[in-house]
């Protein structure tokens, strides 16, 4: 990029405002401010360029800061002054040039204290090269003001540990870097990113949305937040917050009646199978020293589980592990006599097993062993000891509760 042609464009940049829509008012409740130059009848977006380092770091600073003070100035009134919050870009690497003393100083100098609570800094965490220990500094500080910040590109490359770092209150996925199949369970990541944001407190914010379908996913998948070409695309002018509140809520009412019916649906193959199950094992009455009768078991769950083992109230295990290998079950005594009470939540099911007198269906989860995702049916065999029967793969495709 020639460095003189942006030096000419500066003063020319053109700064849009793109919709951010709630889920729970569908209304606009923020802009996210964009700014692009148009180079050699090139549409250039200046966050590409601030990341640039081909241009100059102090050319890259004056580019973010002039496309921050004409956001702010032009949106004050319309924006800002009725509580609809803004979000600014910052590029981590170019605010520690100076400790983040010209980018506060810039909004101390534009935008009122009450109206700090309404600025949100849009920083992509994994973009910042230096001392995480350092940038965390001026963030608290402007943080004390009231100024809030939404994590940028949230996905793979984040590091859960920078995330928790700098406690967002906002965390920004781009939807067009997701595989909608993979969505939910099949998703380490993202089912990660949705327990922290649960666990510190933060807002999903799901981007570039394109497509009913991606909304569809993206409210399923606990956004609070959304924006994108689909809804809104960028523009120089403010709209009624309630633009699209109609059609807006028109589609959250689909989508609700929708995954209602797959929810009845889902709750009733589950019920199905716990019933099953229970049926089955109250048929054949297991002992966990008999073998033959673990077998009699097996031969009954063969199209429903790969393994079952029992275990006692403290998580020992009391019986062999009995598992499907190549068509044929196996009975593996190695297991016996190990503990489990070390798994998250293990005691706790023990003790509403016993309580509640009714068999438990786990939430999907990857075998340890095998890596296949599976769903551990548990229940109580008598007073002392407990039955989990692991659920093979394909039963829960079969029957659609993977997810």
């Amino acid at each position: 990029m020639d460095v003189l042609n942006i030096l000419d464009k500066v003063d020319d940049m053109n700064v849009s405002f793109e919709p951010i829509y709630s889920a729970d008012e569908h209304v606009i409740v923020a802009y996210e401010v964009i700014g692009q130059f148009t180079i050699e009848g090139k549409t250039v977006n200046v966050t590409e360029l601030t990341y640039d380092e081909t241009i100059p770091e102090d050319l890259r600073s004056e580019m973010e800061l002039n496309l921050i003070k004409k956001a702010i100035t032009f949106s004050k009134e319309e924006v800002l002054q009725k509580q609809i919050a803004l979000y600014l870009p910052c590029n981590p690497n170019l605010l520690m040039i100076d400790f983040g003393d010209r980018y506060f100083e810039m909004l101390k100098e534009l935008v009122e204290e009450s109206q700090f609570p309404y600025i949100y800094l849009v920083i992509p965490e994994h973009k910042y090269v230096g001392d995480l220990e350092q940038l965390q500094h001026p963030i608290r500080y402007i943080k004390t003001y009231g100024v809030k910040i939404a994590l940028d590109q949230i996905g793979s490359e984040s590091n859960l540990d920078q995330i928790l770092m700098f406690e967002p209150a906002v965390l920004k996925i781009n939807v067009s870097q997701l595989n909608y199949n993979a969505w939910g369970a099949q998703n380490h990541v993202f089912t990660t990113i949705q327990a922290l944001a649960v666990k510190i407190g933060a807002t999903l914010m799901f981007d570039n949305i394109s497509t009913d379908y991606q909304l569809h996913h993206a409210w399923k998948n606990g956004a609070r937040y959304f924006k994108g070409g689909y809804l809104q695309k960028p523009s120089n002018q403010f709209i009624p917050k309630d633009t699209l509140k109609e059609r807006f809520r028109n589609e959250c009412q689909q989508f609700i009646s929708t995954e209602k019916r797959l929810l009845e649906v889902k709750y009733g193959e589950m019920l199905q199978l716990k019933k099953k199950i229970a049926t089955i094992v109250e048929n054949t009455k297991p002992e966990r020293n008999n073998d033959e009768k673990l077998l009699q078991l097996a031969k009954q769950l063969e199209n429903i589980a790969f393994r079952f083992y029992i275990c006692n109230e403290e998580g020992f295990q009391i019986s062999p592990n009995i598992v499907r290998q190549n068509g044929n079950w196996i009975v593996d005594q190695e297991a016996v006599g190990k503990n489990w009470s070390w798994r998250p939540y293990f005691l706790f099911n023990i003790i509403k097993l016993r309580n509640d007198g009714k068999g438990e269906l786990s939430s999907i989860y990857s075998d340890i062993v095998t890596g296949e995702l599976t769903r551990t049916y548990s229940m109580a065999l008598n007073d002392h000891e407990y039955l989990f029967v692991d659920v093979t793969y394909d039963y829960l495709y079969e029957h659609n509760i993977v997810n």
